[in-house]
C-alpha cells in the first residue's frame, strides 16, 4: 500500500494510468525555485510596464525609435505575464495542469512574444541604420504613422506565423510514431522535426542576428566618421554636435540590448537545433534551464535602458516618486 500512494503522489495526475510523473523535489527546493522565478517574473512585468509608461507619460520620449522600444517592453511584459507564470509551475512541478488546448495556446503566445522581440530588434537596428547613416531622408520618411503601420505587421505576423505553426502541427510532421510513445497527460511540448527545428533557429535568430550585428557595425563606422567630422569644425556646430553624440548613444545602447538577447537566446536556439539530429537525447531540466535563461533578456532589457538612457533614468525617478512617493513633478523632460 505504501508503494501504491508513493507512485501515486508522484504523478501529475494519480487517477489517470497514463499520466506523467511528477519531477521529485525536495520542499527547499522547490521553494527556493519559486521565489528566484516569482521576483524574476515581477521583475520582468513591472519593469517593462515602467518602460511602457514612461514613453506613454512623456512627449518627449514618444520619437520613432522609442514607440519600437515602447512595442519590445510590451511584449516582454506580455511575456512575463501570460507565459512565464505557467511555465513556472511546469518546470517546477514538472506538470501542466490546463489540458492541451491551453497547451497550445499557451506554446503559441511563448512563440509569439519571442518572435515578436526578435523582429522588433530587427526594425530598432534598420531605424538606428536609416537614422545615423542618411539623417535627411530619416527626418522625412520616418514618422510616428510610419513605425506604427510596421509594429501593427510584426505583431500580426508574430500571432498568425506562430499559431498556425502549433495549431497546424507542421513543425513536428513524420514524428508521429515518436509523439505516441512518449506522450502522457500532464505534459506540454511542441515537438520539432530536423527541418523546422533547423528552420526556427536559423530565420528566427542566426540569420537576423549576423544582419543587426553588420547594421551596428556600419553603424558605429559612420559614427566615427562624424564624430571625426564635428571635432574639426568650429566650435559653432555645439547643439548638432551633442545631437550626433545622443544618436551615438541610442546606437550603442540599442546594440547592448540585442547583443544581450543574442546572448539569452543563443543557447536555447543551439540545443533546440541540434536536439533532433541526436536522437532528442537533451533533458526536460537542462530545456527548462536554457528556456529560463532566454526569458532573463525580457528582465533584462528595462535594467539596460535605465542604465544606459539618461532620459529614461529621468523618467522613472519623476514616475516613480510621483506615483509611489506621492511627490508632484514637471510633466516635462530636460535633457542635459
Amino acid at each position: 500500500m505504501t508503494s501504491n500512494k508513493t507512485e501515486n503522489f508522484l504523478l501529475c495526475y494519480p487517477l489517470r494510468p497514463n499520466s506523467c510523473p511528477k519531477r521529485h523535489r525536495l520542499t527547499v527546493v522547490k521553494v527556493a525555485m519559486y521565489v528566484l522565478i516569482v521576483l524574476m517574473i515581477l521583475k520582468t512585468v513591472f519593469g517593462n510596464l515602467l518602460v511602457i509608461i514612461s514613453i506613454s507619460h512623456f512627449k518627449q520620449l514618444q520619437s520613432p525609435t522609442h514607440l519600437i522600444v515602447r512595442s519590445l517592453a510590451a511584449s516582454d511584459c506580455l511575456l512575463g505575464s501570460l507565459v512565464m507564470p505557467y511555465n513556472m509551475v511546469q518546470s517546477v512541478e514538472g506538470c501542466w495542469y490546463l489540458g492541451d488546448f491551453l497547451c497550445k495556446v499557451h506554446s503559441s503566445l511563448n512563440m509569439t512574444f519571442c518572435m515578436s522581440s526578435l523582429l522588433h530588434l530587427s526594425l530598432i537596428s534598420v531605424d538606428r541604420y536609416w537614422a545615423i547613416c542618411d539623417p535627411l531622408r530619416y527626418k522625412m520618411r520616418v514618422t510616428n504613422n510610419t513605425v506604427t503601420v510596421f509594429i501593427n505587421f510584426i505583431w500580426l505576423f508574430s500571432f498568425g506565423y506562430s499559431f498556425f505553426v502549433v495549431f497546424s502541427g507542421i513543425s513536428a510532421a513524420g514524428m508521429e510514431m515518436l509523439i505516441l510513445q512518449t506522450y502522457c497527460v500532464g505534459n506540454c511540448v511542441v515537438f520539432f522535426n530536423k527541418e523546422w527545428s533547423v528552420i526556427c533557429a536559423v530565420f528566427l535568430l542566426f540569420l537576423p542576428g549576423m544582419i543587426m550585428s553588420s547594421l551596428y557595425v556600419k553603424i558605429f563606422c559612420v559614427a566615427r566618421k562624424h564624430a571625426k567630422v564635428m571635432s574639426e569644425r568650429a566650435t559653432g556646430g555645439i547643439k548638432s554636435q551633442s545631437s550626433a553624440h545622443r544618436e551615438r548613444k541610442a546606437a550603442k545602447t540599442l546594440a547592448i540590448v540585442m547583443g544581450v538577447y543574442l546572448f539569452c537566446w543563443l543557447p536555447f536556439f543551439t540545443a533546440a537545433a541540434l536536439d533532433p539530429f541526436f536522437n532528442y537525447w537533451t533533458p526536460a531540466v537542462v530545456f527548462d534551464a536554457l528556456f529560463w535563461f532566454a526569458y532573463f533578456n525580457s528582465t533584462c532589457n528595462p535594467l539596460i535602458y535605465g542604465f544606459f538612457y539618461p532620459c529614461f533614468q529621468k523618467a522613472f525617478k519623476i514616475l516613480i516618486s510621483t506615483y509611489i512617493c506621492g511627490i508632484k513633478h514637471s510633466n516635462t523632460l530636460i535633457f542635459d
